[in-house]
C-alpha cells in the first residue's frame, strides 16, 4: 500500500493541479432545486423564536395562553418543555473543549437575541402573531458588556450548577473566565534584557459576521422508522447528529442528518445554530418542521468572529535578529463559550512559529463571557486576529530599525527541517515562504514604491506587506473515511463524508480519485453526505478536507486497484502481479492478457465473483502550515483620509495546488473578506446590549469594487505527507490583508492604526510618528 501511494505522490498528474470544472456548476448556475430550503416540503411547520430583548436576564414568568389561541399555531415550548441536558454548539471532535454551557431554551438569557420561545404553526403570519402574544417577565440583571472587565464583573454569566466540561480548560465560572493557556520555549525576559530595539503594543480585532449568501436553514421530519431526519446547510453532519442526540437526550441511532449543497459557511455553519429547534418541534408534533434564519436573525443570533485584544511585545538587536516575541490574548467568547477556547490558541501558534528563529516565544492568554452574541468559527479561526497583531509588531519593529520589513523577516523566518517551537514541536517539511516573498515583492513592484510615492497633490499611495501560516487539519484529531466502488457498468461511485460549502472539494475529491483510478473525471460519481450512508469525516474546517480527506481517497483508491488487480487475474487465469493497470484496462506487458474495466465491472456482480469496493481512513499526526505573504498597495487621500486598495498581491505556498481555478477562486475570496476586515467590517452595540448593525444596511462588507486589483499566484512546496504534496488553502488566504494594509497605511500617512476596521476618522487623528 506505501508503495502504491508513493508512485501516486510522485506520477506526473493529468487530473491533479488542472482547471477543471466544479461538478456543481452546470446546477448551481442554471438555479437548480439543490439548497434546503429548495428541497423543504411544503407541509412544513414553519418555526420561529422569541428573542431576549435583554442582554443578561432570569425568567419569572412565561404566559403563552393567549398565543396559543391564534389560528394554525400547532406548539409553543419554553424552557420548561426543553431536556435540561446542558452541551455546546461548537462543531468539534468529541470530547469536545468547548464548554457545557447551554440548554435548548434556558430560564435565564444572556445576549439580546437569546432564545426565550419557541413558536411552531401552519403559516409564517400565524407564527408572528403568536410570537407578539407571548406575555414575558424578567428579571433584569446587570450585563456585562465591556469584555475587558468580564473577570472582575460583580455578575455571573454562568450560575447554573450543572456547568460541565469535558478536561481541564483553565476556565473559572464563577469571574466569567472560559478558558486560559500559556506556552513558552526559553526564557523571554532574558531575551528582552539583551535586545536594543523593543516593540510593545495592544491590536484590537472586532467581531466580523460571516455574512455568507445562504443563512441558516433547516428542516426535520419523521421517517417510517420514527427516526428524525434533519436536512440542513451544514459544515459539520456527524457532529451535528452527535450534538443533537445529546441535546435533544435521544439515541444518536434515531437521528440521521442529511446535507444539500451549501451557500457559503465560512465557519458559521461549523457551529450548530438552526437545527435544535425544528427538530424538538418535529419530535413534539410527529410533524415535518423548518426553521429559515432572516438575515437580521444570521446577524445578531448565531456567532462571530472572537473579538480580541492581542499584546504583543517584541525585542530585536540592532541587526535585527529578533531574541524574543511575547504575545498576551484577551478573546471575547460573548455569552456561550463555543470555539472560544481553540480559538484563541491560535493567535499565538500559528504567528509565533513563524519567528523560529527567535531566542525565546511566550504565549499566554484568557477568553471571557460577556453578554454579547457568542463568538465562534470563521475562515482563520484565531490566526486571522494573531497575525494583524503580530505582522503589525513586526512591521513597527522594521520602522524602528530603520530596515525593509522584507529583509527583516527573511532574516528570522523559519526553514525547511526547523522543529517549530510554538507550533506543536512540529518540524517543518515543506515550505515556500521565501519564493511567495519574492515573488510578490515583484508582482508589487516593491523596490520602486516603497514606502510610499506621491500621485496628486493630496494623494499618497503606500505599500506595505505581511506573511502568515495556518494548518492543514487537526493533527491526531481529524479523521475522515472514504468509500468507493467500481459500479456494474464501469464508472466509480466515490463516498466521502467531508461536506462541500461551496469550495468544490467534491470536486477536488474526484480529481483525486480520477487521478488514482487513471480515468476521466466524468466516470467519478462523487455523492452528497447522508449520515446513514455516508463514511464517517470529522467535517470540513480547519482547513482539513484536501490534506486528511484527499489522502484517505488515495488510499480507497489504491486498495480498489488491489482488488481489481486481484479479480482480472483470476478472470485472466495470470498472476496478479505480471498485470498492469492502465485505467481502462488491465492487462499484461507483452498484451496477451486483456480485459477492459467495463468488461472486469460486468463480470465481477455476476455469479461467484465479487463486487469491488474498498474503503479507507486517514488521521494525520501532524498538520504541515500552508504560507501566504501578502502586499498591499493604497491610496490614501491627506485631506480625507479616505483610503482606497489599489492592488493586492498574494502568493500563496499550499504544496501541489489540487484544483488550479478553484484554488485561485479561494485565494481571491480569502483575500476580500480579509480587506472587509480590515477596512469596513465592525459588529458594535448599544449601551444596553442591542447590536447596532443587524442587516447590511448596517454591516458593511466590500463589493467587487471596493477591493481593487486582486492578484494571485502560486510557489508550490510538495509536502510529503499530502496528497499528491499538497497542503490546504481554504484559511490561510484571510490573514494577510490587515496588516498588510494597516502597513500601506502607515507608509502613506505616517499613522499606526492599531484597532480595525480602519477608518478615515483613524487616520485623521490618529498620532504620526517622526516619518
Amino acid at each position: 500500500m506505501e508503495k502504491h501511494i508513493e508512485q501516486v505522490r510522485n506520477h506526473e498528474t493529468k487530473q491533479v493541479n488542472q482547471a477543471v470544472v466544479k461538478l456543481d456548476a452546470k446546477a448551481l448556475v442554471t438555479g437548480q432545486p439543490v439548497y434546503t430550503e429548495d428541497l423543504a416540503p411544503a407541509d412544513c411547520l414553519v418555526v420561529k423564536v422569541l428573542r431576549s430583548p435583554h442582554a443578561f436576564a432570569k425568567i419569572t414568568s412565561i404566559n403563552k395562553e393567549i398565543a396559543m389561541k391564534v389560528p394554525g399555531i400547532a406548539c409553543i415550548l419554553t424552557y420548561e418543555d426543553v431536556p435540561q441536558k446542558r452541551f455546546t454548539m461548537a462543531g468539534q471532535s468529541y470530547p469536545e473543549p468547548s464548554p457545557y454551557d447551554r440548554l435548548i431554551l434556558d430560564q435565564y438569557v444572556r445576549y439580546v437575541g437569546d432564545p426565550v420561545a419557541i413558536v411552531a404553526g401552519e403559516t409564517e403570519k400565524a407564527v408572528e402573531r403568536a410570537i407578539k402574544l407571548i406575555k414575558v417577565q424578567y428579571e433584569v440583571l446587570e450585563p456585562v458588556l465591556e469584555f475587558e472587565k468580564a473577570m472582575e464583573h460583580p455578575s455571573c454569566i454562568h450560575p447554573e450548577d450543572n456547568y460541565h466540561v469535558n478536561f481541564d480548560i483553565g476556565n473559572d465560572v464563577a469571574h466569567n473566565l472560559c478558558s486560559s493557556e500559556s506556552f513558552a520555549h526559553g526564557d523571554v525576559n532574558a531575551a528582552f534584557e539583551a535586545s536594543d530595539v523593543m516593540v510593545e503594543h495592544t491590536y484590537h480585532t472586532k467581531a466580523n459576521n460571516q455574512a455568507m449568501m445562504e443563512t441558516f436553514k433547516t428542516y426535520s421530519y419523521l421517517d417510517y422508522n420514527g427516526r428524525l431526519n434533519v436536512v440542513t446547510a451544514t459544515q459539520i453532519p456527524f457532529h451535528v447528529r452527535r450534538i443533537l442526540a445529546h441535546a435533544l437526550d435521544i439515541p444518536k441511532s434515531k437521528i440521521r442528518i442529511l446535507k444539500p449543497r451549501i451557500g457559503g459557511g465560512f465557519g458559521a455553519k461549523q457551529t450548530v445554530v438552526s437545527e435544535p429547534y425544528p427538530a424538538l418541534v418535529t419530535l413534539k408534533t410527529g410533524r415535518p418542521a423548518r426553521m429559515f434564519f432572516t438575515r437580521t436573525e444570521a446577524f445578531m443570533a448565531s456567532t462571530s468572529r472572537h473579538e480580541m485584544k492581542v499584546t504583543v511585545k517584541v525585542g530585536a538587536d540592532k541587526d535585527g535578529h529578533i531574541k524574543g516575541i511575547e504575545v498576551y490574548t484577551l478573546s471575547n467568547t460573548g455569552a456561550y463559550g463555543e470555539h472560544g477556547p481553540t480559538t484563541v490558541g491560535l493567535s499565538g501558534h500559528k504567528t509565533l512559529s513563524l519567528y523560529n528563529k527567535a531566542e525565546a516565544i511566550k504565549f499566554s492568554c484568557h477568553v471571557v463571557y460577556s453578554n454579547t452574541m457568542s463568538a465562534g468559527a470563521f475562515r482563520g479561526y484565531g490566526a486571522t486576529q494573531g497575525t494583524f497583531a503580530v505582522e503589525s509588531a513586526i512591521n513597527e519593529l522594521a520602522d524602528k530599525l530603520k530596515m525593509d520589513p522584507i529583509a527583516l523577516r527573511k532574516l528570522n523566518m523559519l526553514e525547511v527541517g526547523e522543529t517549530l517551537h510554538g507550533y506543536y514541536g512540529e518540524v517543518l517539511k515543506s515550505c515556500g515562504l521565501p519564493e511567495c516573498i519574492e515573488t510578490g515583492k515583484k508582482m508589487i513592484g516593491w523596490d520602486k514604491k516603497y514606502p510610499s510615492y506621491q500621485v496628486a497633490p493630496n494623494k499618497v499611495r503606500g505599500v506595505g506587506m505581511a506573511m502568515t501560516m495556518q494548518g492543514s487539519g487537526i493533527s491526531s484529531i481529524d479523521v475522515a473515511e472514504a468509500q468507493i466502488r467500481l459500479n456494474d457498468d464501469g464508472y466509480y461511485t466515490l463516498l466521502i463524508g467531508a461536506t462541500d460549502m461551496g469550495t468544490g472539494c467534491d470536486t477536488i475529491l474526484g480529481q483525486m480519485a480520477a487521478e488514482c483510478l487513471e480515468c476521466n473525471l466524468d466516470r467519478i460519481v462523487v455523492n452528497g453526505v447522508d449520515t446513514d450512508q455516508s463514511p464517517y469525516d470529522t467535517g470540513s474546517y480547519a482547513s482539513s478536507t484536501t490534506y486528511v480527506t484527499g489522502m484517505s481517497v488515495i488510499k480507497a483508491c489504491e486498495n480498489l486497484k488491489e482488488k481489481m488487480l486481484e479479480e482480472a487475474s483470476k478472470i485472466l487465469e495470470v498472476p496478479v502481479e505480471d498485470l498492469i493497470f492502465e485505467g481502462h484496462q488491465i492487462t499484461t506487458a507483452d498484451s496477451k492478457a486483456v480485459i477492459s474495466i467495463d468488461t472486469l465491472a460486468q463480470k465481477a456482480v455476476v455469479g461467484s465473483h465479487e463486487c469491488l469496493k474498498a474503503h479507507a481512513s486517514h488521521s494525520s499526526q501532524v498538520s504541515p502550515p500552508p504560507f501566504m505573504a501578502g502586499f498591499a498597495e493604497v491610496e490614501v487621500d491627506q485631506e480625507t483620509g479616505h483610503i482606497e486598495v489599489v492592488d493586492y498581491v498574494g502568493v500563496v505556498d499550499c504544496g501541489t495546488v489540487i484544483n488550479t481555478s478553484l484554488a485561485r477562486i479561494q485565494a481571491e475570496g480569502g483575500i476580500a473578506q480579509g480587506i472587509g476586515m480590515a477596512l469596513y467590517e465592525d459588529i458594535t452595540y448599544t449601551e444596553t446590549g442591542k447590536m447596532r448593525n443587524n442587516t447590511f444596511m448596517q454591516y458593511k462588507i466590500p463589493t467587487r469594487l471596493d477591493v481593487g486589483n486582486i492578484r494571485v499566484a502560486f510557489e508550490s512546496s510538495y509536502e510529503p505527507t499530502g496528497p499528491f504534496g499538497a497542503k490546504s488553502i481554504g484559511e490561510v488566504v484571510i490573514n494577510t490583508p490587515s496588516p498588510a494594509i494597516a502597513h500601506a497605511v502607515h507608509n502613506a500617512t505616517g499613522v499606526w492604526v492599531r484597532t480595525l476596521p480602519i477608518t478615515p476618522e483613524k487616520i485623521l487623528f490618529g498620532e504620526k510618528d517622526d516619518k
